[in-house]
């Protein structure tokens, strides 16, 4: 007699502990799906929607679409930085002013 053949669906993958927090939950989740999209798209099981789901994602369109998204997070952070950089810039000024004051003799405003 051969070896017995083991059923990928038969393979018992040890258990995980629920991650500490909830987003490492939901990456857990996510993880699993994407892993059972995987095995019913090999077995030919996979329903219209998780084919035309991955069809879209690995589109053209779907790539410039995130890539846009991408430069506009990265935008927004650069204007970010860019308001906490003159917040910083103002406050140096007010600084200097005060200190300007204080050595003419004037009096030192909050």
């Amino acid at each position: 007699m051969g070896a017995k053949r083991i059923d990928k669906r038969e393979e018992k993958r040890p258990a995980r502990r629920p991650a500490a927090t909830s987003k490492g939950r939901e990456d857990q989740l996510i993880s699993l799906a994407i892993d059972l999209a995987e095995q019913q798209l090999r077995e030919g099981t996979a329903s219209a929607q998780v084919i035309s789901h991955y069809l879209k994602a690995g589109s053209g369109r779907e790539q410039l679409e995130q890539e846009r998204l991408r430069r506009e997070n990265a935008l927004l952070q650069a204007k970010e930085e860019m308001i906490q950089s003159q917040k910083r810039v103002e406050e140096l000024y007010e600084e200097a002013l005060n200190a300007m004051r204080l050595y003419s003799g004037q009096d030192y405003e909050d």
